[in-house]
């Protein structure tokens, strides 16, 4: 019993790894979002976006890659209020 639910965790585990989205910060400040790590193919980072549609960016226009929980949103810093 031990060992079947170890197994079914560590598929569970070994899946949730192939799904993470990761955002292209491109160097005007725009962002792609694709589902899966995109790859580096001829000077163009290719990919498929959330939706299944393959993205092609020349790596010249990248100012980015890195996976969506560690991108922070520009516009959602925290600036203080002066009185």
């Amino acid at each position: 019993m031990k060992l079947t639910l170890s197994a079914i965790a560590a598929v569970l585990l070994m899946l949730t790894g192939c799904a993470s989205r990761y955002v292209i910060t491109l160097s005007n400040g725009s962002q792609v979002v694709t589902a899966g790590k995109p790859k580096l193919v001829n000077g163009y980072y290719v990919g498929k976006d959330t939706r299944g549609n393959p993205v092609e960016v020349s790596a010249g226009r990248v100012r980015e890659v890195a996976p969506a929980s560690m991108v922070e949103d520009e516009k959602a810093t925290f600036k203080p209020r002066r009185h």
